[in-house]
């Protein structure tokens, strides 16, 4: 079988990449900029915004399976334009499409738990053109599904690791906030959930966060435990009390997705401690 991960040379899609050509998957991944050491069967250059460069990869292509695991940040053209793009590309060629998505689509406010059936409510331009994103796909392609998940961790190369490092070597101003919650999941488990899925029939929105809810700062602390470092170096803040917008308090449930899988989908606390090496 022949899977396409566009996005591949990210961090999420380079693991993707991984377990796919592990289960002996044909796997080809596209990259925006650059290709990166991962290892899939083809690179192709993508711009998800250029109607006849994804008309070409798909053509050549041919796949069976795409997972879209691209990020455009908040530039709309990329991260809510793009992805309706490729679901009309996979719908008209009959291919199998799973699409990523965020808990950045929720507020945070006035609730702090959120399962599939939560309308999206985002008060970042990010979280505006994912949610779109979410829409767009699903009305030109129903029979694809929609994963959100929440921060991702993994093997010290995520961005959040890398700035609990920056912070505790006091090469970076910042703080990690205590009144941000979310639901962390480890890429690997993560990976593992999105070929699971993408190989299924499930359609629709989907869930995919780990287990614990924890604040940026109590997830930082674990991060520093694991990695040897000093936590009482990881200065404390608040988001509701900074210049940065973003979500609060936001919790996905998974638990009807999880309902569904075999890949386990560990929280924080499991796959942080020290001696865990991932």
């Amino acid at each position: 079988m022949t899977i396409l991960i566009v996005g591949g040379s990210g961090f999420l899609g380079s693991e993707l990449v991984r377990q796919a050509r592990a289960a002996g998957h044909t796997t080809v991944a596209t990259y925006a900029t650059k290709p990166t050491t991962a290892s899939p069967s083809a690179w192709h250059h993508l711009d998800l915004r250029d109607a006849g460069s994804l008309d070409a990869v798909m053509a050549e292509v041919n796949p069976r399976v795409i997972i879209n695991a691209s990020s455009g940040g908040a530039e709309w053209a990329v991260t809510a334009e793009g992805p309706i793009q490729l679901a009309i590309v996979a719908s008209k060629r009959g291919i199998r499409m799973l699409h990523m998505s965020t808990d950045a689509v929720f507020s945070g406010q006035g609730r702090v738990h959120y399962n599939e059936s939560c309308p999206p409510d985002p008060v970042t331009p990010y979280g505006a053109a994912k949610a779109a994103a979410e829409t767009g796909v699903l009305a030109v392609h129903p029979k694809a599904a929609v994963v959100r998940t929440s921060l991702i961790i993994g093997h010290g190369r995520s961005e959040h690791e890398r700035l609990v490092h920056q912070l505790a070597a006091g090469t970076r101003d910042g703080a990690l906030w205590t009144d941000d919650i979310r639901c962390p999941a480890h890429v690997s488990d993560l990976a593992g959930v999105l070929l699971e899925l993408a190989l299924s029939d499930a359609a629709g929105i989907q869930h995919a966060a780990g287990a614990d809810a924890l604040s940026r700062h109590e997830l930082g602390v674990l991060i520093a435990r694991r990695d040897g470092l000093d936590a009482s170096r990881l200065p404390r803040g608040l988001r509701a009390e900074s210049t940065i917008p973003g979500p609060l308090d936001v919790r996905l449930d998974s638990q009807t997705t999880r309902q569904s899988l075999r890949t386990p989908l560990r929280g924080a606390r499991e796959f942080l401690r020290p001696g865990d090496g991932t």
